[in-house]
Formats: structure tokens, C-alpha cells, sequence
């Protein structure tokens, strides 16, 4: 069976700090986004899982070209290998 892949990926979305909560939102919104929290100075960390590369940098690209987003930064990325012939143990 073939193996899929899983990109695990945060960023920091630094937006103008008046703007925090309509950006949260808007960034929510996104598919294969987790907001995991803010603070007052406007950054935002964000959670990524998708199944290709490319759409991290699709997610990056459509975050800041939101409007009052000011950076968008790829802080981490982690490919792994799921075995679709293994169960979850969970």
C-alpha cells in the first residue's frame, strides 16, 4: 500500500494590532488552519496539516493577502509518513 504524506507547518501572522480579531476570522476560515493563539502586539499562531507542500505556501499567500496582515512567517515544517496498511493505536 502506498504511503500518504502529512505536512505539519506553523506560522506567525503578524497583523496591525486594531485589526486582531477580524484577521482571526478571516484566517479561521481557511481550510487546514488552526488557530492555537494571539497576542495584543497582533501576532497570530496558526497550524497548518495538509497533504502536499505546495499548499502551505497557497495558505501563506492567501493569509497575506488579507487585508491588515502585515508578515506571514514559516516558523515550522514537518513531513510524516503514514502508513495506510497500519491502524491508530489510539
Amino acid at each position: 500500500m502506498e504511503n500518504q504524506e502529512v505536512h505539519v507547518s506553523s506560522l506567525i501572522v503578524h497583523v496591525r494590532p486594531d485589526c486582531l480579531e477580524t484577521v482571526k476570522a478571516r484566517v479561521a476560515e481557511l481550510d487546514d488552519v488552526e488557530i492555537y493563539g494571539d497576542s495584543e502586539e497582533g501576532k497570530i499562531v496558526v497550524v497548518l496539516e495538509t497533504t502536499k507542500q505546495k499548499y502551505i505556501t497557497d495558505i501563506i499567500d492567501k493569509i497575506n493577502n488579507l487585508k491588515d496582515v502585515l508578515s506571514t512567517s514559516l516558523i515550522f515544517h514537518q513531513i510524516e509518513q503514514l502508513d495506510s496498511s497500519c491502524e491508530d493505536d489510539l
